[in-house]
């Protein structure tokens, strides 16, 4: 586990600077974002997801874990993040407009290619070994795009 330490603190960082920047995203757009159905959730959504990154990474910092330990670990958070945003993207997806309801499913098919991976490397931590922190790399990665992508759109195209 020791050689994965460089890997999580970078998570760490760079989670915890995303976090900052939807922030500011939506302090600088608060009217606009409040002013569209559904927006409010997909900043929540991109908070959530690096939080959830910035938690887990935490986590596997803590020196000596047994692996099933950290399987647990992994499963809590991505699970619970997982509901989380599942019951967002639901509550979003029935209460907008039928013209937005093409954008909103890749929304949706974007937060489930992000947080999936995660769910399956605790499972793949809890009960098959170390190999499933290579599904964390994977579902961190997909986190980070799905991240900036609501990111870019509570910044930019909010305003167009």
């Amino acid at each position: 586990m020791t050689e994965w330490g460089n890997f999580f603190f970078a998570q760490v960082g760079a989670s915890a600077a995303l976090v900052g920047l939807i922030f500011v995203a939506v302090s600088i757009n608060l009217t606009k974002i409040l002013a569209y159905q559904g927006q409010p959730g997909r900043a929540f959504e991109a908070i959530a997801v690096l939080t959830a990154i910035l938690i887990v990474s935490s986590l596997l910092l803590i020196p000596n874990q047994s692996t099933p330990l950290i399987g647990v670990e992994v499963l809590v958070v991505s699970v619970g993040t997982w509901i989380l945003i599942t019951r967002i993207n639901i509550r979003n997806y029935t209460s907008i407009g039928a013209q937005y309801r093409a954008k909103e499913r890749t929304n949706i098919l974007f937060s489930q290619l992000a947080l999936l991976p995660s769910v399956i490397g605790g499972v793949v931590l809890l009960f098959a070994g170390i190999g499933g922190l290579y599904l964390l790399v994977i579902g961190f990665m997909l986190s980070f795009i799905k991240a900036l992508r609501d990111a870019w759109i509570l910044l930019i195209e909010i305003n167009r």
